[in-house]
């Protein structure tokens, strides 16, 4: 008799009663009725609390705020479906010469990936009680890699993808695209419980969200 076949007849031998499986009581909440200004205090108070960079912008004023984040900045990729008007400013005192675009027909390495010092993406869904922003590799946030190489982040996020409990943002997904769930900067703590930042991802995370 072989491992698998011990196993197995293990098994077998534990569910020979048949046993009824209980109904799974599935009364959780599904919506919530917070408004937009709503979400964004409990979004970014959870945010705060995992120690990333919140910035609430008005439209018109996030072209300047990407500017002032990437003024100390060395190179820094962006995914190729980015609106590009949103680095404007940043353009006016560089003329773009610092930013690398991932696209289909040219994707960065891992090492060119390495060699830039923040990547810039949108989201497809945030949950505001978690603090947790999704992306789902969508033209504006890029392959998965480039939010996880580089040692920073910086993520836009419109109040419009804004929810306020994980069922609503679940909804909104599309289960068979790569998603990367993140909830503030990477860390993690040995057994010492000594907190160490950007094991698996991005040491700094700045958030920027955008009403309306």
């Amino acid at each position: 008799m072989n491992a698998r076949t011990e196993i197995l007849d293990r098994i077998r031998s534990a569910l020979r009663d048949a046993p009824a499986v209980p109904d799974v009581p599935r009364d959780y909440r599904r919506s919530s009725a917070l408004g937009e200004e709503e979400l964004i205090e409990l979004l970014t108070d959870r945010l705060l609390d995992y120690k990333a960079n919140v910035f609430v912008e008005e439209a018109a004023t996030v072209p300047q705020r990407l500017a002032a984040l990437l003024e100390s900045t060395g190179r820094y990729a962006v995914p190729h479906g980015l609106d590009q008007a949103l680095f404007a400013e940043a353009d006016a005192h560089d003329a773009g010469s610092r930013r690398v675009t991932d696209a289909p027909g040219h994707r960065l390495s891992v090492e060119e990936l390495d060699g830039v010092d923040a990547v810039v993406t949108g989201s497809a869904v945030a949950v505001a009680e978690t603090g947790t922003i999704i992306l789902d590799a969508g033209p504006d946030q890029g392959r998965r890699v480039i939010s996880l190489v580089p040692d920073r982040h910086i993520c836009i996020v419109r109040a419009g993808e804004i929810t306020a409990i994980l069922p609503e943002a679940l909804r909104r997904l599309d289960a068979t695209r790569p998603q990367t769930w993140i909830s503030g900067p990477s860390a993690t703590s040995d057994i010492e419980l000594e907190r160490v930042e950007g094991v698996h991802g991005p040491r700094t995370l700045d958030v920027v969200i955008v009403r309306g």
